[in-house]
This record gives structure tokens, C-alpha cells and sequence, in this order.
């Protein structure tokens, strides 16, 4: 079993450029020691239980803890079977792509 988590956290009121805050959220992820990408809209990450998931989004959340208001967006996948699903489905996609290009 493993959870995908797509998020994106969104310091508001703090000027047009928040990535130095945007960047707090990403070093939690990064520390996690879960596997992660992160994306020009919101980071992905994967974690093997709900809850690990839910303490990883908790910690993003503590560390922009000095911005009066944050939007976040949270969508998660839950799926029975193996783990290392961020690089699978990248890759999947990325091979339909090849054989729809391909041309005879």
C-alpha cells in the first residue's frame, strides 16, 4: 500500500515571489527520507501510510508558521501493491509517449 500526495502550499499577502517560503515546505519533504518530486505548481511525494503522509503535510504546514495565512491543496491516490509509484507512472506516460510517436 502507498499514498501519492500531490500538495501545494501558498503563503498569501506575502508579495508576488513566495518561493523562499515555498522552499521551507520542499526542505521538509526533502528531509523525510520519503521519495519526492517537486513540480512547478506543487510537490509530490510518496508515503507508506495515511498517517506518515499526514505528519509529512503537518510539518510543511509548522514550518510556514509565521504567515498569517496559508492556502494548501492536498490530492492523494491510495493504492494496494508496491511502493514507487512517483518514478513508475512518470515513466509509463513517458512510454505511451514514444509509442504514439513513433511513426513507420
Amino acid at each position: 500500500m502507498s499514498y501519492l500526495v500531490f500538495f501545494s502550499m501558498t503563503p498569501l499577502g506575502r508579495g508576488e515571489s513566495v518561493s523562499p517560503l515555498v522552499a521551507r515546505a520542499v526542505r521538509v519533504v526533502s528531509r523525510s527520507g520519503l521519495p519526492w518530486q517537486l513540480g512547478p505548481m506543487g510537490t509530490t511525494f510518496e508515503a507508506p501510510t495515511l498517517a506518515s503522509a499526514f505528519r509529512v503535510l503537518a510539518a510543511c504546514d509548522r514550518a510556514l508558521k509565521g504567515c498569517r495565512r496559508v492556502s494548501t491543496l492536498i490530492k492523494m491516490d491510495r493504492r494496494a501493491g508496491p511502493s514507487g509509484r512517483i518514478a513508475s507512472k512518470v515513466a509509463t506516460v513517458r512510454r505511451r509517449l514514444m509509442l504514439t510517436t513513433r511513426r513507420p
